[in-house]
């Protein structure tokens, strides 16, 4: 979605033309969508790219922004038909920016299926070396989810529904994506993309499952949250990680719980449903 907002400036403008030099008569104008970064679209005939500048890091305690490893990701799955294709990265001096071919389409919506292909096609692929490692198991998932409520001041009460499972971390670990969101996943008919991949990690599959089936990240990004049959739907199509998944994802609403209200009190009110969605899956 385009909205009117400032383009780049002169200078980022200027060391993308001299990376690509039909950017200089391109047609730019703002990407809308992404919560963390800023995005621009430049077109020239049938050519798209994106350039986007990574914000200073906010000390997100569940989705951390780090510019070099959305470049170093976009290179690992490099025509794998997953992610977008890196043209450039460099650092400005308005900050660090990537430059990659734009995916047309639309955010996902449907076909709960599609998404757990793309999933497991993603966890298949070798981990590239330093990647930070994900909390692995109810333990760590638990006290994950702690160490957010503790910046918290005004959602203790959370705390009495903190729930009691013994669940151990799993040695089959994979690459995950870590926010895979709808706003992050696009569809077209050439199948579907994963977009923004500025937190990736190396850790249990049920993490990048946990992310996707959220209450509050479905309500947030695409204005329901999954169906009962859509849940069981994509469960099913994830078998040899279903029964993991549920049993972790008391531990999953926990902590994303906590990181709505973490948002909310972060001056981000549209958490405030996301929080009572998690709560209501937390308890029942």
């Amino acid at each position: 979605m385009i909205q009117t907002a400032p383009l780049p400036s002169a200078q980022l403008r200027h060391i993308v033309s001299e990376v690509v030099p039909w950017t200089a008569d391109g047609q730019w104008s703002v990407l809308f969508g992404g919560r963390t970064n800023t995005t621009w679209q430049v077109s020239g005939g049938d050519q798209c790219l994106v350039l986007k500048l990574y914000r200073a890091a906010s000390g997100n305690p569940l989705f951390p922004n780090d510019a070099q490893a959305e470049g170093v990701m976009l290179r690992h799955l490099a025509g794998l038909g997953i992610a977008p294709e890196l043209v450039t990265e460099f650092d400005a001096p308005e900050g660090y920016c990537t430059l990659y071919h734009a995916i047309p389409g639309d955010p996902w919506r449907e076909s709960v299926a599609e998404v757990a292909d793309m999933m497991q096609k993603l966890h298949a692929q070798p981990v590239p070396s330093g990647l930070r490692r994900i909390p692995n198991g109810s333990a760590e998932i638990l006290e994950h989810a702690d160490h957010i409520l503790s910046r918290c001041h005004q959602h203790t009460e959370l705390s009495e529904l903190r729930p009691l499972l013994d669940v151990p971390p799993t040695d089959e670990t994979v690459l995950l994506h870590c926010d895979m969101v709808p706003g992050n996943l696009i569809t077209n008919e050439a199948g579907l993309y994963l977009i923004d991949w500025q937190c990736p990690g190396v850790g249990d599959p049920c993490e990048d499952m946990a992310i996707f089936v959220s209450p509050a990240m479905q309500g947030l990004y695409r204005g329901s949250v999954l169906s009962a049959d859509e849940l069981d739907g994509f469960l099913a199509c994830i078998p040899q990680h279903e029964a993991r998944y549920r049993s972790l994802a008391p531990a999953y609403h926990y902590r994303m719980a906590a990181y709505c209200a973490w948002k909310v009190e972060q001056g981000t009110p549209d958490y405030a449903a996301g929080y009572e969605a998690e709560v209501a899956a937390l308890k029942g």
